[in-house]
């Protein structure tokens, strides 16, 4: 099974010799390993690069256990360059470099980041790193290298590189992926008790034991409440204050909303959820709260509930949100003010816009709709549209299998697998 992930290896291809660290990150088992330690040597490989002079380490490997330690690290790989050409230090999972000791404090920087600076000293290294945790690996880094850090994010599998290895068409397709999500492994499964064994596992023995050890968090079974209550609101504003009235009355629990604060920027960090802040499209000014959360990936979503809670609806717009932040948009959510008059009284409307999506100079709002049967649902969709009055492009994504329409008002209307399986849809 071979998927190509050729914007990944683009990006980096473009980065070679720049001067700085790689940075690679991405939730666990999304393909970084992959990525870097088979593409990208591939590409290395093919273009001359002599195997002797590809340094790969791979860090959570139990083999590779003794060069966690930094000091040990960085004298390995200082042996292995012999001569003044180009040496490319590939380096995976990187925070397994990282002590527990270093995570806590907030004064002195870890010491991984100063082997990483003393290999940028050497100009005939180019150094890559991958990391699992955004706060350890990408906003950390960052700020210690001064402008010499690149982050390239990367996520689960897109439907558009889920059906380059799917074995079916892409209706069969869009359930499985609807059910299971994009993360690789899952294409080489073929039985379904399979992947859901390996879905559950994943979330609930892998990543949130390892947001609750790498945090120190004393109460898991809260977390785990948390994560059930973000994975039953994908596509529901909430706010912290709200779960805590949930967790109140429901639950009985006594987490506060500082916790349950802290609780889901653990997660944010781990790459588990994504957070969309409501932007105010005529007022042009973010609103705090309360924020919308998607899952970085639906399998993942999925099996956390057991893979009981499976709608369609809300399923498909946190596919349409991945979609477009691995297309490289900051993706918010938008509310634009409608005033109208009521029996004579002057009245004001919210409407939601279900996505704003940014990248550079460019805008497009984008809705999310099952299907348009009624002339009613149609109105709703489109309304807060119309109320928009800039010249953005205006977009609604439709399940439904049509042919891309532009109406009278100038909103585009395109069917689901138009927008997921071209990357250039929008513009279209």
């Amino acid at each position: 099974m071979q998927i190509t992930r050729n914007k990944y290896l683009h990006d980096l291809v473009i980065r070679e010799g720049n001067g700085m660290v790689k940075v690679i990150t991405g939730i666990r088992r999304c393909g970084k390993t992959y990525l870097l330690f088979e593409l990208f040597v591939h590409h290395l490989i093919e273009s001359g690069v002599p195997q002797d002079h590809i340094i790969t380490l791979a860090l959570d490997d139990e083999a590779n256990r003794s060069f966690r330690d930094p000091k040990a690290l960085y004298a390995h790989l200082l042996q292995l360059i012999q001569d003044d050409n180009t040496y490319y230090v590939l380096l995976d999972e990187a925070q397994y470099a990282i002590s527990a000791r270093e995570l806590r404090s907030k004064d002195e920087p870890p010491a991984l980041y100063s082997v990483l600076n003393g290999l940028l000293h050497h100009r005939n290294v180019d150094v890559y790193i991958t990391g699992s945790n955004s706060k350890l690996l990408s906003t950390d880094v960052m700020t210690e290298f001064r402008g010499r850090g690149d982050e390239i994010r990367i996520h689960p599998l897109t439907f558009s590189e889920f059906m380059q290895a799917f074995d079916g068409d892409r209706y069969e397709g869009w359930a499985e992926y609807v059910m299971y999500g994009g993360l690789p492994l899952t294409l080489s499964m073929h039985d379904d008790e399979q992947k859901a064994t390996y879905l559950t596992h994943l979330i609930n023995e892998v990543y949130l034991t390892d947001v609750v050890e790498r945090n120190r968090l004393h109460k898991s079974e809260e977390l785990d409440s948390l994560v059930n209550v973000l994975a039953s609101s994908v596509g529901s504003l909430t706010n912290p204050s709200r779960i805590e009235a949930t967790f109140k009355s429901v639950l009985h629990s006594t987490m506060s909303a500082d916790t349950i604060n802290r609780y889901i920027d653990c997660l944010k960090e781990a790459f588990l959820i994504n957070e969309a802040t409501r932007y105010d499209i005529k007022g042009r000014h973010y609103i705090g709260s309360p924020k919308k959360y998607y899952f970085e990936d639906v399998g993942l979503r999925n099996a956390r509930l057991g893979f009981r809670q499976v709608e369609e609806t809300h399923l498909m717009e946190n596919i349409i949100y991945n979609e477009l932040c691995a297309r490289g948009f900051s993706v918010d959510v938008g509310q634009v003010e409608k005033r109208t008059k009521n029996q004579g009284n002057n009245e004001r409307q919210r409407l939601e816009v279900d996505f704003v999506a940014n990248r550079g100079y460019r805008r497009y709002y984008v809705q999310s709709a099952l299907r348009l049967d009624t002339p009613e649902k149609t109105v709703q969709e489109k309304r807060p549209l119309l109320s928009i009055d800039d010249s953005f492009k205006k977009i609604v994504v439709v399940k439904d299998v049509i042919r891309p329409y532009m109406d009278d008002d100038g909103i585009l209307t395109m069917g689901l697998f138009d927008f997921l399986l071209d990357s250039d849809s929008l513009d279209r």
